[in-house]
């Protein structure tokens, strides 16, 4: 997969777009990231990326809830080097700094995609 392909894949709590070294996530509206969706979201990236590093991006486009819990199991994934929470809410954005409590991974809150993108993929070896 070249730098600039990218894989859509639309489940029934949201939508990934699967890059080569990072998936960006856009949950839908009004949804509770529990632990099942964390499970299918977690199972779907280690059998796409395989044995390759990449980071997790979530653009909170809409309002969700986060089980934090969740994250105890998101740290176990082998290969994700990173995890990005992207917002232009100030709230959204402090909210998810006591996420960064329960996941053993580099995590860091954005108010732009760019800026989440390039500190992702400056944790990859793809660069």
């Amino acid at each position: 997969m070249n730098s600039n392909e990218k894989h859509i894949e639309t489940f029934d709590f949201g939508v990934a777009e699967l890059h080569r070294d990072y998936i960006l996530m856009v949950m839908n509206e009004g949804i509770t990231v529990d632990f099942e969706i964390n499970r299918q979201l977690c199972e779907y990236a280690a059998n796409y990326y395989k044995n390759r590093q990449f980071g997790y991006i979530t653009h909170r486009k809409n309002s969700y809830s986060v089980d934090p819990y969740v994250y105890k199991e998101t740290s176990k994934l082998k290969g994700l080097v990173a995890f990005a929470i992207v917002s232009d809410k100030h709230i959204r954005r402090e909210t998810a700094i006591l996420e960064k409590i329960f996941l053993n991974k580099p995590l860091r809150t954005f108010k732009e995609l760019n800026t989440a993108i390039a500190w992702v993929q400056s944790h990859t070896n793809s660069n």
